[in-house]
């Protein structure tokens, strides 16, 4: 009897220390700001499931909580095995340490993407640290039936811009659904919208970050000039107009136009399926050559201490190969556009209406976010002050140009 017991003692001793990923599947966790793509994204990875066998549960965190939850997350060591990255210098900063995967080596980042989609993504060292996910455009939504009835066109320039906006006050219509409750989209969906209009493209953007150019040149000042004029059609109480708010207002008539991304288009779908809309890039200044904030959105990475780096790698190959884009770009959330240099089919109209939108135009990601990051709360701060009328436009330049030399001499 005793021997007995001694051998059950001992295959209970064994048995415990079998490996738990002996006895049963992996199941990876993939993070994410994108909650409203919660369910796109996790038929996305059931998808993937079916082809490869490995489970990946999708769990995203609010937009404005992601940065600051995945640090800790990953500080802590209880970080997701796989997360989004944001682009040039958030990401570049969970890389720098050692928190991203060095992706280069995987196939298909080099070979399928080109430069200008891995840029965002690469690190001063020259690896790449996230699989280019998705793009995104910066657009002017309208009401087509408000247009129609004013007989009004979609803007060539700016200044035909602004004379759309005038008559649509004169007829007792808000212009712009936009306003300052959130400080992001002010910046982000509006100022980064228009600036590729007025200093052109990455090359140079690139010179404000070396120093060459100034933030109160002649460029930017134009820039800033023009956004203080976009504020005059602001709605009124415009101060306490969220970004959230901005499709309502549009949706029930309350305002005609609505500077945001191309990432709203499937809401307005979902949450205001009447509503008649379209979208047209913000347009430049008479003279300048047409340019769009074409932003590198998106980019999924590997936590660089996952338990299961096998299993991450291979969906990160299966994500840059050609078949992995197409199925990607099937469930993509409308309002993004694949970054593959491979062929992709998009099926939903509007979406490919809006990618259209960069496809003649100077492109650029948004100004800050490759070198000057450092820059976002004194540029919504100045942006909110000029909209506000507690400083000139002229002010707002040399603060920031002095700021930018602080960031520069670091």
């Amino acid at each position: 009897m005793k021997k007995f017991i001694s051998i059950a003692l001992l295959a209970c001793m064994l048995l415990a220390l079998v490996p738990a990923t002996l006895a049963e599947e992996p199941v990876l966790k993939m993070g994410s700001w994108r909650n409203e793509d919660t369910e796109q994204v996790q038929a996305l990875l059931d998808k993937y499931k079916e082809i490869s066998g490995v489970s990946i549960r999708f769990e995203p965190t609010r937009n404005t909580e992601y940065n600051a939850n995945l640090r800790l997350q990953l500080e802590a060591g209880t970080g997701p095995d796989l997360f989004y990255a944001r682009s040039y210098t958030v990401g570049r900063q969970l890389y720098d340490d050692g928190y991203a995967m060095d992706v280069t080596e995987i196939p298909g980042v080099m070979e399928n993407f080109d430069d200008v989609a891995r840029h965002a993504w690469t690190a001063e060292n020259g690896k790449v640290f996230a699989v280019p996910f998705a793009a995104v455009n910066h657009v002017v939504y309208y009401d087509k039936d408000v247009f129609a009835k004013y007989e009004l066109e979609e803007p060539k320039t700016f200044e035909e811009f602004l004379n759309i906006c005038e008559t649509l006050k004169e007829n007792g219509v808000t212009p712009l659904a936009n306003g300052l409750a959130e400080n992001w989209d002010i910046l982000e969906c509006v100022f980064c919208g228009l600036v590729p209009n007025y200093i052109g493209g990455f090359e140079n953007r690139e010179k404000y970050e070396s120093g060459e150019r100034k933030l109160n040149d002649e460029f930017f000042l134009k820039a800033l000039t023009d956004f203080e004029k976009l504020t005059k059609y602001f709605p009124e109480g415009f101060q306490s107009v969220a970004n959230a708010d901005g499709p309502m207002l549009l949706a029930l008539g309350r305002a005609a136009m609505f500077i945001d991304g191309s990432w709203r288009s499937g809401a307005w779908d979902k949450d205001f399926p009447e509503f008649n809309w379209d979208a047209f890039a913000i347009p430049a200044p008479a003279g300048n050559d047409p340019a769009i904030c074409h932003h590198s959105d998106m980019g999924i990475t590997g936590n660089a201490a996952t338990k299961y780096p096998e299993e991450v790698k291979a969906f990160l190959a299966w994500l840059a190969s050609p078949e992995g884009a197409q199925i990607v770009t099937d469930y993509l959330p409308k309002g993004y556009f694949p970054m593959i240099n491979a062929e992709v089919k998009l099926a939903d109209e509007k979406t490919g209406a809006l990618k259209a939108l960069s496809e003649d135009k100077i492109r650029d990601s948004r100004f800050m976010w490759n070198k000057l990051f450092e820059l976002y709360t004194p540029l919504v701060d100045q942006l909110n002050a000029i909209a506000n009328g507690t400083t000139t436009v002229q002010e707002a330049a040399d603060f920031l140009a002095a700021e930018q030399d602080k960031v520069l001499s670091k």
